[in-house]
């Protein structure tokens, strides 16, 4: 079986690793390198430094629109199309290029968390377990059949982060038990039920602002959800500081916004409860404890750093 295979960050590489083991490679399709960092330098996808290593072949796009993208698909007589946040949409004719279609392998038990962030939103909205979902692709986003799904508990300590890491190795494992019965046809993909999907959109870096006027768990949840990327954060002082690991606590002490101290950390006053920082970074520097920050700046205690 030829195998085109369409992926982008890290959360992609399992599946290419495990996939080139069993299955012929004819192209790894990914993201154009892109200038990174303060230097701006040129930096390649994850997915396509594994694929160099490996001596795969590379095409990187700007569009699979491009009459001269979908002709090069064409000439390689894929069977299969698999993609694994590849980033872009595939248009209807490149879906339905192969023999077997297109698959997915998406972060999330479908239909619930469609789209682009879908292990954050799960952190973030308290859900006790997620998954992953193999999919038949369409012209929807996330809305094709469900081939097959797997699940694994969410966990108090589970960060955005180290959730995509199980998950990207769970979407690995699962794609290699699918495929056998679905190139078969023992597995007939099920229709989605779309009267129970979820969606979950991209994030921005702005998203990550804090908003006191929330309760102390979501934003404890948040903190969590969103590190390492796109982080949670607020201003003090015309201060940039990021929060890197926090906990909810049910004192109320002061008004909404009001920084206060709590078992020697500093914490934020929300609508319900106070938010409690154990980890921060203060723009332009390293991260700390909470603890320490507040050693160093001990009127943070007393400011106020309601949302605008």
């Amino acid at each position: 079986m030829r195998i085109i295979f369409m992926g982008s960050p890290e959360f992609a590489t399992p599946s290419l690793d495990a996939l080139r083991r069993q299955y012929e490679i004819c192209a790894v399709v990914t993201q154009p390198d892109r200038p990174a960092g303060r230097g701006q330098s040129m930096r390649e996808s994850a997915v396509k430094e594994l694929a160099l290593a490996h001596y795969l072949p590379i095409i990187q796009p700007h569009s699979l629109r491009d009459e001269a993208a979908f002709e090069e698909l064409v000439r390689l007589n894929a069977g299969l199309i698999v993609v694994a946040a590849y980033g872009k949409i595939l248009p209807p004719n490149i879906l339905e290029l192969p023999e077997h279609g297109s698959v997915n392998v998406h972060a999330s038990l479908l239909p619930r968390w469609r789209g682009a962030a879908p292990i954050q939103a799960a952190i973030l909205e308290g859900d006790k377990q997620t998954g992953v979902t193999i999919m038949k692709m369409d012209a929807g986003l996330d809305t094709g059949p469900i081939i097959s799904q797997k699940s694994i508990p969410i966990h108090k300590s589970d960060t955005g982060g180290n959730l995509e890491h199980k998950l990207s190795q769970l979407g690995a494992e699962l794609l290699i038990e699918t495929l056998p019965g679905y190139l078969s046809g023992e597995i007939t993909p099920a229709p989605q039920d779309d009267s129970s999907a979820t969606y979950a959109p991209m994030l921005r870096k702005k998203d990550g602002q804090l908003d006191p006027a929330q309760d102390a768990d979501r934003l404890a949840r948040q903190v969590s959800a969103f590190e390492p990327w796109p982080t949670s954060f607020f201003f003090w002082e015309d201060l940039r500081i990021v929060v890197r690991s926090a906990r909810p606590h049910p004192s109320e002490i002061g008004t909404v916004g009001d920084v206060v101290e709590i078992e020697a950390l500093p914490a934020i006053t929300t609508a319900f409860g106070s938010l409690v920082l154990e980890r921060i970074q203060p723009a332009g520097k390293r991260e700390m404890s909470a603890a320490d920050f507040l050693n160093g700046s001990p009127h943070f205690v007393g400011a106020n750093i309601r949302r605008p």
